[in-house]
């Protein structure tokens, strides 16, 4: 059973952020946010139905930001975060484009609609990928199994056709519980080495 297609999670993986920092970590001196707040205000209350579609980014932003940042609005913020939120991993760029061609490369990632369009265009990730399947598209994201069903069916190949890379364990065993090949990313291990082991599985 061959593998045709690498399934590449974004977050952690193509993107890692230098030192293991978190996005937001200099927000408060930044743009005046107090990162609990924002974490509380809107990533708890309104991220859920942004996430996966059913609701704007912009849109809950104006709603929450009066709440703990009326100063900003949601384009000044969303232009930070995802200036934040953009440090490629260039060495595991690299060791997918040492694969020659094996496989078809995807990325398999929970984003909503404005990043998502961010990395794929601005970020340039359209020209190491040929194809970006994310949470918002299909309504669901990563572990739900609808999410690997879905994947599955509009690339039109069979689950053990798919493996996917990716820096969560969860993610990994819903994967393989769809059917997939997968393999944890945490650095380890080379690229090949967590394709041969996922195949191995």
């Amino acid at each position: 059973m061959t593998v045709r297609t690498l399934m590449i999670d974004v977050d952690g993986v193509v993107i890692r952020h230098p030192d293991g920092l978190r996005w937001d970590h200099t927000i408060q001196a930044d743009l005046g946010v107090d990162p609990e707040a924002l974490q509380s205000a809107f990533f708890a209350v309104h991220w859920p139905e942004v996430i996966v579609g059913r609701a704007g980014l912009h849109e809950r932003l104006a709603l929450a930001l009066p709440d703990f940042a009326p100063h900003l609005t949601p384009e000044a913020l969303t232009a930070y975060w995802f200036s934040k939120d953009a440090h490629l991993d260039q060495g595991f760029l690299d060791q997918l484009a040492a694969l020659n061609g094996r496989y078809a490369l995807h990325l398999a990632t929970v984003q909503e609609h404005l990043r998502a369009a961010f990395i794929w265009s601005e970020l340039g990730l359209k020209d190491h990928f040929a194809d970006i399947h994310y949470a918002a598209d299909y309504g669901c994201g990563k572990p739900d199994p609808a999410f690997f069903e879905a994947v599955a069916q509009r690339t039109g190949h069979a689950p053990h056709e798919l493996l996917l890379i990716d820096d969560s364990a969860r993610n990994v065993e819903a994967a393989r519980a769809c059917g997939w090949r997968a393999g944890l990313w945490d650095g380890s291990l080379t690229v090949a080495e967590v394709i041969a082991e996922a195949q191995s599985g």
